[in-house]
Parts: C-alpha cells; structure tokens; sequence
C-alpha cells in the first residue's frame, strides 16, 4: 500500500488541498461536519452522530453521495482512549485498518496513529486540538496534514471554533486526514475556543 493512503484514493491530492470543515451542531453537541474543497464543492459529511441516533462511541464519514467511507469507534476499555479505523461501515468482526491514542508519555500531549495495513507507517498529531492548532507528521517527522482555525481572507478575522482548514500536502488521503479530525474532536470535545476575532495579516512561511 502506498504511504499516505490508508482510506480512499479517490481523496489523495497530487497538490497541497485546503479542505474547509464545518462543525454543523444545530440540536445537539457534536451533530455532524460537512468538508468543502476550495472550489465549495462537498467533499465529506458527517450527517449526525447524536444521542438519538447511533452509538456516539461510532461516527461514519461519507463522501458528498452518502457512500460510507470509514467508520471510527471507540475501543473499549481503553486507558489511553483508543479509537479503532474501519473501512466503509463497520461489520461485526471487521478487523481495523488504524487505531488512534493518546501519548502514554505523562504530560505529552500528542496523539499517536498507527496504520495495520502498512507495517511501520506511524503518525503524530502535536498541537493543540482545542485551539484547531495541529500538526499531523510521519514516522519521518515530516508534516503531512494541518489543522487551523480559518481566516477569512477578505476580512482578515479568524471564524468560530466550528470553521477549520484541514490542510492536506500532496499523496496524503484527505479520508484518512479527516477521520483523524472526527477522532480529535471526541477526545478532546467541545472545549472552549475564543469566538470570531480580528487578526493581524497572516503570511505563508
């Protein structure tokens, strides 16, 4: 298997992707996403995964047809809140393609990725997922995905904690980049985030 794809190779970019992601909690916490490209076509869509409708400890990603792409479940027990990969939606019995955890490391606050299919290809997410501020890199330490708070660049103010760009460098699949965000956002929940603010003019290193 090729690095970087692990989900969908219908979502594996050849050049660097902005993808926007929108939070859409309308009724109840965590309701669901929808993902655009940069041409504000849906890429991704999270319809719900609230207390009236599945497990929450199980969210489905699909693409803009409704086709289930991944399913990620919580592992339980699970001291260091694993989450488990699944292609397409989930069947009893299915074996993971990913799992995702927590550092064990006492005080690191970084998120370790491990891919099954593909022995030896490892992710980190370091950052801080509160403050939509991370960084996915591979076992080589080099950045493969980011995640912002979006700015809107014809105002200059960073929108709400429930606007993000998940950026994507060409070869790594947006699916899988996704499904990390879908795993981020149960860890770490719906902590607070400041609203909509002024920001001074943001320059591309």
């Amino acid at each position: 298997m090729k690095q970087g794809l692990v989900v969908d190779a219908g979502f594996v970019y050849k050049q660097e992707t902005q993808l926007t992601v929108l939070k859409t909690s309308l009724f109840f916490a965590n309701d669901g996403f929808t993902v655009y490209d940069p041409k504000g076509v849906l890429v991704f869509r999270v319809d719900s995964y609230g207390p009236d409708t599945r497990d929450r400890g199980e969210i489905v990603l699909m693409d803009a047809n409704g086709r289930c792409l991944l399913t990620v479940r919580r592992k339980r027990p699970s001291l260091h809140n694993r989450w488990e990969g699944f292609k397409g939606e989930r069947r009893e019995g299915q074996k993971p393609i990913f799992s995702v955890r927590r550092s064990s490391i006492i005080g690191r606050s970084s998120v370790n990725v491990e891919v099954y299919e593909n022995q030896g290809e490892e992710y980190q997410i370091d950052g801080n997922f509160r403050q939509r501020c991370c960084t996915i890199c591979n076992a080589e330490k080099e950045s493969v995905a980011e995640i912002r708070r979006k700015v809107d660049a014809s105002t200059n103010v960073v929108l709400g904690k429930d606007v993000l760009s998940l950026c994507l460098k060409p070869g790594f699949d947006g699916a899988f980049a996704m499904g990390l965000v879908l795993v981020l956002d149960q860890i770490y929940g719906d902590d607070a985030v400041a609203e909509s603010v002024q920001v001074e003019p943001i320059t591309e290193d």
